[in-house]
C-alpha cells in the first residue's frame, strides 16, 4: 500500500498535477482523493522526502522540492561511502565511463575562467606535499571540469560518485605508494587537452588518469 502511495504522488508530479515547490494537499485530503489510508500515505511522504522529492517545512506544511538533479542524486553519494571492494572497482568503472564523457564534452564548452579555476586548483595541487590539500584541490579540479560540460544530472552524478569521502579511501592508499608525480602529470595532460579545447585528447586524458587509479585498486584486491 504505502509503495503504490509512493507511485500515485510520484505520477501527480509527472503529470503535473503538482509542479516543483508547490504545498501538498493535507496528509488527511491526499489520502481521500487516492483512496489510501493515511498510515499508508504518511509512510510514503516519509520515503519521497528522505528521497528527496518532498520536503517539510515547519510550520507550513509538505512541498514538492525543485527535483533538481543534485537532490535527488544524493543516494549516490551513500553508495560511494559505504562501497567495499570490488564494489569500489565498479564504482571507479563507472567513473571512467561518465567523468571521461564530462571531460570531453568540457573541453568543446569551457569559459575563459573556468578554465582559469580549474588551472588555478592545478597549479595549487602542484605547490604543496600535504595530501589533505592535494585531495582538496583535486576534488575542486575534476568538479569544475565536470561543471564546464554543462550537464547537470551527469554533475550530480559525479558528485555522488566522486564524494570527498571516497577518493580520500582510495586517493590516499593510492598516493602513499608515490602516485603524486603520475597524478600530477595526468591532470596537467587534461588540463593541456582543455586549454587546446579538443574533445578526444580530453576524454583519453580523463579515462587514463581514472583508469590507472582503477588498476592499483584492482591489484590491491587480487588475492
Amino acid at each position: 500500500m504505502t509503495q503504490g502511495a509512493i507511485e500515485r504522488i510520484k505520477a501527480m508530479i509527472r503529470e503535473g498535477s503538482l509542479e516543483p515547490g508547490q504545498r501538498l494537499p493535507t496528509e488527511r485530503d491526499l489520502a481521500a482523493r487516492l483512496g489510501i489510508s493515511r498510515s499508508s500515505m504518511r509512510e510514503a511522504i516519509r520515503a519521497l522526502t528522505v528521497l528527496g522529492v518532498l520536503e517539510a517545512r515547519h510550520g507550513s506544511g509538505i512541498y514538492v522540492t525543485r527535483l533538481e538533479a543534485g537532490d535527488l542524486l544524493e543516494t549516490f553519494g551513500v553508495v560511494a561511502d559505504l562501497s567495499r571492494g570490488p564494489q569500489l572497482v565498479e564504482l571507479l568503472e563507472l567513473r571512467r565511463v561518465l567523468e571521461s564523457a564530462a571531460t570531453s564534452m568540457a573541453a568543446a564548452r569551457i569559459t575563459p575562467d573556468r578554465l582559469a579555476e580549474v588551472e588555478g586548483h592545478l597549479h595549487a595541487m602542484d605547490a604543496t606535499d600535504d595530501p589533505e590539500r592535494i585531495l582538496a584541490h583535486d576534488l575542486a579540479f575534476h568538479r569544475a571540469i565536470v561543471s564546464a560540460a554543462g550537464n547537470a544530472t551527469m554533475t550530480a552524478v559525479l558528485d555522488g560518485l566522486s564524494s570527498r569521502t571516497f577518493r580520500a579511501r582510495v586517493g590516499r592508499g593510492h598516493q602513499e605508494e608515490g602516485a603524486f608525480e603520475r597524478t600530477r602529470r595526468e591532470h596537467a595532460a587534461i588540463h593541456r587537452a582543455l586549454v587546446a579545447r579538443d574533445p578526444e585528447a580530453a576524454r583519453a586524458a580523463a579515462a587514463a588518469h581514472v583508469g590507472g587509479v582503477g588498476q592499483w585498486l584492482r591489484s590491491r584486491l587480487d588475492p
